[in-house]
C-alpha cells in the first residue's frame, strides 16, 4: 500500500508496517546496538556485583569459622584447667 502526502511517499507491506527509509532504518539499527550495549553493561555490572556477594559471603563463613576456632580452644583450654563449662 502507498500513501502520497505533502512531503513524502510512505509504503506499507502486507501487514500495515511502514517500510522504513534507509536512514530511519539505520538510526533503528543504531539505537538497537547502542540498547544491546548498554544491556551488556547491566549484565556485566550485575556480574560482578555478584561475585563481589560471593566473595564477601565467603569472608563472613572463612571468620565464622575462625570464631568457632578459636571458641573451641578457649573451650579445651578452660577443660585443662578444669573448668566445667556444662555447670557454669
Amino acid at each position: 500500500r502507498f500513501e502520497l502526502t505533502a512531503s513524502t511517499l510512505n509504503i506499507y507491506d502486507h501487514q500495515g508496517n511502514l517500510f522504513l527509509s534507509p536512514l530511519e532504518l539505520r538510526k533503528s539499527l543504531e539505537q538497537e546496538k547502542q540498547r544491546a550495549e548498554q544491556e551488556k553493561q547491566r549484565a556485566e555490572q550485575e556480574k560482578q556485583r555478584a561475585e563481589q556477594e560471593k566473595q564477601r559471603a565467603e569472608q563472613e563463613k572463612k571468620r565464622a569459622e575462625q570464631e568457632k576456632q578459636r571458641a573451641d580452644k578457649l573451650t579445651e583450654k578452660l577443660r585443662a584447667l578444669g573448668v566445667n563449662l556444662d555447670e557454669i
